[in-house]
């Protein structure tokens, strides 16, 4: 930091001190103004005229009440203005004590606002000017008289001025906070969205492969002794589910990683593509699946791809877990104009017994718990699967039904807008 930016921090830091240096160099030129006669005889000429000892005084009275300029400048202007008027009444030859009044004035217009600064301004130069003209021993007309009111003048516009500047500085300064302070809120916000969203990913992949290895581990307890081949084939699954578990949760956990980690996940997004793969590993589990497609040709936004992916994988684990032995689902989508359809139905009862004859809750199907327990809260053995479809069918643009069927069963049904919000309008699908 260079010795003036010290000095200047300094200055700021003692506002009394810069007042007081301030009303130390007026008072030096108001002396130095004192023996100068504009209208010699050679010109203007030092030492031609000596102010006398009531105007030394008045011009010490001044500077001193300049020191307090910024703590009262309304009483400082006052009272400049009053011993201006005092040596334009009574001294001969003047001796510039109004340039006190004009700092004073410069400091009342900086400081306040604009119709105080008019007010004030066009009083000032009124009561000086007019004094000046009507009570001095000079002629109305004469030019001492006209500079006491342009100065007057001149310092309520630069003072106005300055005030305004700092004014839009201010609101700069301002307007920039605002924008950073936005900034971050919306950082925020795209962070609570993408913790959201990494949420609802982990909560699909956990709850489809979880309820995959629990019926296949169960499935395997139940015949470990009478069919140990068919529990050999359960445990494979178990396997194969637990596997595609991990292999999901580390690429979406690996979302998480920072930009110089060495691995990233590479593998795709599920998405509609692997629909017969999803539907296998249902069939695997004792589930039989049917499926209906009339999408050809379509390409889905990639975030309504993996919506789609969620709300089926989702919708076929509570068939799995809560619609009872016996049951069957039929998955649909559908290409309707602008919109995807996505269906899936099933035709269970409700709870029934699992696989070593317990009881199944009926947990997130039990139609007296609403729809799939998610209008109610988390309950035991229910969860909030359906809440989640819901919200992430809604954060692209869709809807997201479901309810118990008419005659047994339930439904789940999706509509996924083909386009988002970045395509371009009126660009081909």
């Amino acid at each position: 930091m260079s010795t003036l930016e010290r000095m200047r921090d300094w200055l700021r830091g003692h506002r009394l001190a810069l007042d007081a240096a301030v009303a130390a160099g007026v008072l030096v030129a108001m002396v130095a103004g004192s023996f100068v006669d504009p209208h010699g005889s050679d010109g203007t000429t030092w030492s031609a005229r000596t102010p006398d000892a009531l105007s030394l005084a008045l011009m010490v009275l001044a500077a001193a009440a300049l020191v307090f300029r910024r703590r009262a400048p309304m009483k400082v202007l006052a009272a400049t203005v009053g011993i201006s008027l005092v040596e334009l009444v009574t001294a001969d030859p003047r001796a510039p004590v109004a340039m006190s009044a004009v700092v004073a004035l410069y400091t009342v217009a900086s400081s306040t606002d604009r119709p105080t600064t008019w007010r004030v301004g066009l009083l000032t130069m009124t009561v000086l000017t007019a004094v000046a003209m009507l009570a001095g021993p000079l002629p109305w007309y004469a030019q001492d008289n006209l500079g006491v009111f342009a100065w007057t003048g001149m310092a309520a516009a630069a003072g106005d001025a300055v005030r305004s500047r700092r004014a839009f500085v201010h609101a700069i300064k301002e307007r920039a906070l605002r924008a950073e302070r936005t900034r971050e809120e919306e950082a925020r916000r795209r962070v609570a969205e993408e913790r959201l969203r990494i949420a609802r990913d982990l909560h699909d992949v956990v709850a489809h492969h979880i309820a995959l290895v629990n019926v296949q581990a169960g499935v395997a307890a139940h015949v470990m002794d009478k069919r140990p081949d068919q529990a050999k084939e359960a445990l494979a699954h178990v396997r194969e589910a637990s596997r595609s578990a991990l292999n999901e949760l580390r690429a979406t956990v690996g979302l998480l990683r920072q930009s110089g980690d060495p691995e990233a996940p590479t593998e795709p997004a599920p998405g509609l593509a692997r629909l017969d793969e999803l539907a296998d590993t249902f069939r695997n589990a004792g589930l039989p699946v049917e499926v209906a497609r009339s999408d050809s040709g379509t390409v889905l936004p990639a975030a309504a791809d993996l919506a789609a992916y969620r709300v089926i994988q989702e919708a076929l684990t509570n068939v799995r877990k809560h619609a009872g032995p016996g049951a069957k689902a039929e998955v649909s989508v559908v290409r309707v104009g602008p919109v995807v359809e996505v269906t899936v139905l099933d035709n269970g009862p409700g709870p029934g017994t699992g696989p070593d004859g317990d009881a199944v809750p009926g947990g997130e199907y039990d139609p007296g718990a609403g729809e799939h327990g998610a209008d109610t809260g988390p309950q035991e053995g229910g969860g909030h699967g359906l809440l989640g479809m819901r919200e992430r069918v809604t954060a692209i643009g869709g809807s997201c039904t479901a309810g118990p069927r008419y005659g047994g069963g339930f439904r789940v049904h999706a509509i996924l807008p083909v386009k988002n919000h970045a395509t371009a309008l009126g660009d081909p699908v």
